[in-house]
């Protein structure tokens, strides 16, 4: 390991340590050594407050002046609810800035570094750029597509089953998948069911961890019938968003905006669209989505290629049946050439489970 790899990886760490806190903003770490000596270090800790850099050099004052700084994603170069990290790196005096990878945004984009090069600044890129890119997968996706980074997550039996043929599933996993369940909704500024589900399991859908995050809410309910004594309505533990069709129920969608629930109405007569649910998302400047939903949800997003991210917990057990709902339906594929690869795979075991982690193969993100 070399020594710009060893501070990368604090600056990493730093940036880490801020996931579900930044978004739709970047996670950015940031280390600040002179003299082989740490004198700042800093992260960005919400949208609109400074960025990592600014609290670096914060923190560093006049030991900045001919140190390196070491920062996770390229410094911006534009004046927009913070000023210019560049131009602040600039006047502080830096010798040298070394980068983990240049910042997909169209308004920075090779602009940081343009900048820093132009003051006569010593600029290394790629120096832990994968891991860089990896941490910011959400934002990397929403900030050029304006479309939400899709993680579909299910709990399963070895046989893929998510409830037996009487609809239990309480429940199929462990306590400590259950736990990362919730650190996952804590990640995502969204996580999305069905109507069906709402029906059946009565769900919170609720971030349970110490200082956790709730998610938004979200319904795809082509005619709303959505009970309106649904925990979803009812319990104001956070916001509820339902997506309908042209078809929905006039008073129901009355009924429901009385009680606080945002209803979209889409453009189809007598079903919902995944790709405009995660359209009026975008726009709504939400940048990851967390699908918790069946079988039928989970494959509408499937087919049409829109899921970036699957995390399956699946426990080692077996209960067959035929009638027993798996955690993907719809039509299925024809030919086995055909079916969806997952690639990057990584498993990891939590108590008696495992978690499985892929990246589908042309998924939206690619595309």
């Amino acid at each position: 390991m070399t020594s710009h790899e060893f501070y990368m990886d604090l600056a990493l760490q730093n940036a880490r340590a801020m996931k579900g806190q930044t978004d739709p903003n970047p996670l950015v770490g940031s280390v600040i050594v002179n003299d082989n000596r740490i004198v700042g270090v800093g992260a960005h800790l919400k949208a609109g407050e400074p960025h990592a850099e600014i609290h670096a050099l914060r923190m560093a004052g006049e030991k900045a002046t001919g140190g390196t700084i070491y920062v996770t994603l390229e410094p911006c170069s534009h004046h927009g609810r913070t000023g210019p990290c560049a131009e602040a790196i600039v006047k502080a005096g830096l010798s040298r800035v070394v980068i983990a990878t240049l910042d997909p945004n169209p308004i920075v984009a090779g602009n940081g570094v343009k900048i820093l090069e132009e003051a006569g600044i010593d600029v290394i890129i790629g120096v832990r750029e994968e891991e860089s890119r990896k941490m910011n997968e959400v934002f990397n996706k929403f900030i050029v597509r304006q479309l939400p980074f899709v993680t579909l997550k299910s709990a399963s039996t070895l046989d893929g089953k998510i409830a037996s043929s009487s609809l239990d599933s309480k429940w199929i996993t462990s306590e400590e998948a259950r736990y990362d369940v919730h650190k996952l909704r804590n990640e995502n500024m969204a996580i999305l069911v069905g109507v069906n589900t709402v029906i059946e399991d009565d769900p919170e859908l609720t971030t349970r961890i110490p200082n956790g995050r709730n998610p938004i809410r979200v319904v795809m309910d082509s005619t709303l019938k959505i009970p309106l004594n649904a925990k979803l309505v009812t319990d104001e533990l956070a916001e509820t968003w339902v997506f309908t069709s042209e078809a929905y129920h006039r008073e129901r969608k009355k009924s429901l905006e009385e009680r606080g629930v945002k209803v979209f109405v889409t453009n189809h007569p007598d079903r919902v669209n995944p790709l405009e649910v995660l359209e009026i998302l975008g726009k709504q400047l939400i940048s990851s989505l967390l699908i918790e939903g069946g079988g039928g949800i989970n494959a509408s997003f499937l087919e049409n290629k829109l899921i970036d991210k699957v995390v399956i917990y699946y426990a080692p057990k077996l209960i067959g049946g035929k009638t027993a709902p798996t955690f993907i339906e719809g039509t299925g594929i024809d030919k086995m050439r055909d079916a969806v690869e997952l690639t990057d795979v990584s498993v990891t075991q939590l108590g008696k489970d495992f978690k499985f982690v892929g990246y589908p193969q042309n998924a939206a993100a690619d595309s």
